[in-house]
């Protein structure tokens, strides 16, 4: 594979970091299990995310905003209630294009 290919896989890494980042701690991987049936429409507030993971409401809190900043939930509010749903299809269809270019690079060094 040439140096081009190597280069987008770089590119790719760094696009993904926040990503990689929040997903790699477990409080945020069972925030995250517990949004994955919501939907923007229902959605979660704190207080329910706070029971379901056993965190602190103020855990809960910091743990949503590096999910939500890396684009893995969304937050709509109603009137001065927030709901927070799961948003991964865009992020993680971008982690499998990352984890494609890995393996093709991969391949490409075996074949070599």
């Amino acid at each position: 594979m040439t140096n081009q290919a190597a280069l987008m896989t770089k590119k790719s890494f760094v696009e993904c970091q926040p990503m990689l980042t929040a997903l790699g701690d477990e409080n945020r991987q069972n925030i995250l299990l517990a949004l994955v049936n919501t939907t923007c429409q229902t959605g979660l507030r704190v207080g329910e995310i706070t029971s379901l993971v056993n965190l602190s409401r103020p855990a809960v809190s910091h743990h949503l905003k590096i999910l939500r900043e890396a684009g893995l939930i969304k937050k709509r509010q109603e009137g001065t209630m927030n709901f927070y749903a799961a948003d991964i299809r865009t992020n993680f269809a971008k982690l499998r294009q990352l984890l494609d270019a890995v393996q093709q690079l991969q391949e490409a060094h075996d074949h070599d």
